[in-house]
């Protein structure tokens, strides 16, 4: 029990190895090849084999299933499915069209190979055999032929003949059989004796190969006279004589058929051996007649001629006018234009009009008036008496209907409207009347237009000119006529006033503003856009050329209209038009109107309160400033520096005429302060700039009382505190403890004091500075003290 899983479990594992090794099936067709036996040209009736033969290398594959299919002429004759490696396909017997060209194709699975082609030639036909089943015929009687060739095989073509005594074969017709044999029917014309044979042609791919001739079947063609006499009684014939025709035949043949034919018409037909026709003459029956006598498919013939002379002749009807119309009157002749003398009795000798088949009259003319109740077709009918017998003629007939006079024409516009001042389209149109109808149209400056009408779909329409007036459509007249014996109908263009939409383009349009002068702010203003003429309704649209589209559009039934601005201000300056149109899609444009507003009274009093007090204002700041340079430019310092004891010592100055004087002092040429300052800010900046130091020293400097007649030599000075700090770069020690200082104040005239600082100073008393002024204190000298303030 236990050992069979293990053994399932082996076998298993030994096919999956196995279909490994043996890996996907795959196959190649070598060749194929074809072979005829026992050799490609044979005689008719041998045994041929076609053999088809394939060489398959395969891999991986048990059987090889092989698909051969044979062909002669690219037609299959023969398949075969088989894993045989050949395929046989037997011919017995072989006959003259298996002749051909074969090859065969073989097919494994998706895949397939031709062989090469192998022509099979046979030779030898089988002689056809004749059968007929009447010997003696009689001439151009039918009679049946069969011509077979029993071995053969396919379509054959079957030629006849016939041979004479000593002769060469006439061949007679050929037909095609998609058998080996085919029954006809022929006929022989010659009389007396012949040979009838037969063969056939058979087509193959090398040629076309006839067989030779049947024994031959001899036929006596016996003559056949069947052809009728033919008689007419009497021979000179007058109408209305009766006439007879007799046609008769000899022959003994029974079942023979007679026909009297006139104008391929069968006047009479019998089977038998005579026919006999009588008729009345007239001259219509004068022709060629023709007696037939056919037995089956035998016909003969015989002519002759009948003449039937005339007593008098065929009426002819006339109608006078030709072009008849409604009203007209109209009248009707019947007229005979010879007589044979002697042959009617004139007292029976008459005319008779007829209208659709009824009788209207007797008389030779028939007059009335043209009405639709007399329109139809007009006959007239020519009798007399010849021999106890009537003889009548009858005209042709003549279609009598009279031609409706044109009706009142109506002028009318193509449309119904039209534009001043554009080309438009007139119809002028008559609702009865027969056609043709010419319509001519008159017109302003001479105009003149000519239309013909001749189908009721047609229109008489009229291109005319353009016009400016409405008044001018009463100038247009129209003349309809389709007689020329009658006066023309007309229509008068006062219609188209009646008829007509009128639409007449609007003129220019004119703007115009209210009130024209003087437009203040707050004012409404008024445009008014008017034209003089044009159709309603007119649209009537407003524009400013600063403004992108229309300000207002509008439809009016009025030649004006007005668009009121509310509230004008400076945004309503501007350039401003209007446009107007109307149906005739003209847009007209007025010219340009520029509209200006001014500003309103209270706010021009307002302006020049303000621009005064501008003014003022103005004239203020001048005063104030011309006086302080004034000021500035009297105003003048010198201050001088004297060393009081052998340590250095500062020069002090008063803060505000520091800085009203705008003032840099030097020491030897070098600056003390790197900026000016303002006064408020001198503090603290000259804090930030220079370290802390000893404290700062005071001089006391005594300020003189200046002379105002002494300005040109010493001006006066103020007592100033100028505060002059010690720095190690300006202010050299001398060795020997008795320092020299320097001191000197230059003011930059160029400079504007500050008003608020120029104020505060003493109008009698002013600290200044004069710059350019220098005060030299030489080693070892003195200066005045300046006295106490």
């Amino acid at each position: 029990m236990g050992f069979r899983p293990r053994g399932l479990l082996l076998f298993t594992s030994l096919l999956l190895i196995w279909e490994g090794v043996r890996g996907e099936p795959s196959f190649v067709i070598d060749t194929v090849g074809l072979t005829i036996l026992p050799k490609n040209n044979v005689q008719s009736g041998s045994t041929v084999t076609i053999r088809c033969q394939a060489s398959v290398s395969f891999s991986n594959i048990s059987q090889i299933h092989h698909l051969f299919e044979v062909f002669r002429n690219d037609v299959q004759i023969h398949t075969a499915n088989t894993t045989k490696d050949s395929v046989d396909h037997v011919i017995d017997p072989a006959r003259v069209a298996d002749t051909g060209r074969y090859y065969c194709q073989v097919s494994v699975k998706n895949k397939h190979k031709l062989s090469t082609d192998r022509i099979l030639d046979i030779t030898g036909l089988q002689t056809p055999i004749l059968h007929v089943n009447n010997s003696t015929p009689y001439e151009s009687e039918e009679f049946k032929v069969t011509c077979s060739a029993p071995e053969e095989k396919g379509g054959l073509a079957f030629n006849f003949y016939q041979t004479f005594r000593a002769g060469q074969p006439e061949w007679i017709k050929q037909l095609r059989s998609t058998n080996n044999f085919l029954e006809t029917t022929l006929t022989l014309r010659h009389i007396g004796d012949c040979i009838l044979s037969c063969d056939y042609e058979i087509n193959v791919v090398t040629a076309s190969r006839r067989s030779n001739s049947s024994d031959g079947v001899q036929m006596k063609v016996k003559a056949l006279d069947i052809t009728p006499d033919m008689t007419i009684i009497p021979n000179d014939i007058y109408e209305p004589d009766v006439v007879e025709v007799i046609c008769n035949t000899r022959s003994p043949l029974e079942n023979i058929e007679i026909f009297l034919i006139k104008d391929r018409t069968v006047l009479k037909k019998v089977s038998g051996k005579a026919l006999s026709h009588r008729f009345e003459s007239k001259a219509a029956h004068s022709g060629e007649l023709v007696c037939k006598a056919e037995w089956r498919n035998v016909q003969r013939d015989n002519y002759k001629t009948l003449t039937v002379k005339e007593v008098f002749s065929e009426p002819q009807l006339t109608l006078e006018p030709g072009d008849l119309f409604e009203g007209d009157t109209f009248t009707l002749k019947c007229l005979v234009n010879f007589f044979v003398p002697g042959m009617i009795d004139p007292s029976t000798f008459r005319y008779i009009f007829y209208k659709d088949g009824t009788r209207l009259t007797s008389t030779a003319k028939y007059v009335t008036v043209a009405h639709p109740e007399h329109n139809g077709n007009y006959s007239c009918k020519a009798e007399g008496t010849r021999h106890s017998s009537l003889l009548s003629k009858e005209s042709q007939t003549i279609l009598v209907k009279a031609k409706v006079p044109v009706s009142d024409p109506v002028l009318s516009v193509d449309g119904g409207k039209m534009f001043l001042g554009k080309p438009f389209r007139l119809i002028c149109h008559s609702h009865n009347g027969t056609f043709p109808i010419k319509y001519t149209i008159f017109g302003p400056n001479g105009l003149t237009l000519h239309r013909e009408v001749s189908r009721s779909e047609e229109q008489a329409i009229f291109d005319i000119p353009l016009i400016s007036k409405t008044s001018d459509l009463n100038k247009f007249i129209c003349h309809a006529r389709n007689n020329p014996r009658s006066p023309p109908k007309i229509a008068l263009g006062q219609q188209l006033l009646t008829s007509t939409i009128i639409i007449e383009p609007v003129s220019k349009p004119k703007l115009t503003v209210l009130p024209s002068v003087d437009i203040t702010e707050g004012q409404n203003i008024n445009l008014v856009c008017s034209v003089q003429t044009g159709s309603r309704p007119i649209n009537f649209t407003w524009y400013n050329q600063e403004s992108p589209g229309a300000l207002v559009s509008m439809s009016s039934n009025k030649l004006k209209e007005s668009h009121i601005i509310q509230n004008a201000n400076g945004k309503h300056i501007g350039k401003y038009f209007c446009t107007s149109t109307n149906p005739a899609n003209e847009i007209k444009s007025s010219d340009v109107v520029t509209i200006g507003v001014t500003i309103a009274g209270w706010k021009k009093a307002l302006i020049i309160v303000f621009c005064i007090l501008l003014l003022l204002t103005l004239a203020l700041v001048i005063a104030l400033k011309t006086r302080l340079l004034r000021l500035k430019r009297k105003t003048t310092g010198n201050l001088s520096v004297k060393s009081v004891s052998t340590k250095t010592e500062r020069l002090s100055l008063t803060q505000e005429e520091f800085d009203v004087a705008n003032a840099t002092p030097s020491m030897m040429g070098k600056s003390v302060w790197s900026d000016h300052v303002s006064g408020s800010e001198s503090d603290d900046q000259n804090s930030n700039i220079l370290p802390e130091k000893p404290e700062p020293q005071y001089t006391e400097v005594q300020k003189r009382d200046a002379h105002p007649a002494k300005d040109a030599e010493k001006q006066g000075t103020d007592t100033v505190d100028s505060e002059v700090r010690n720095s190690q770069q300006g202010v050299p020690e001398v060795a020997d403890g008795k320092p020299v200082e320097y001191a000197q104040l230059n003011h930059d005239s160029d400079q504007q004091p500050d008003n608020s600082q120029a104020s505060d100073q003493s109008p009698s008393n002013e600290n200044r500075t004069e710059t350019g002024n220098k005060t030299d204190v030489q080693a070892g000298g003195t200066c005045d003290p300046a006295p106490d303030c």
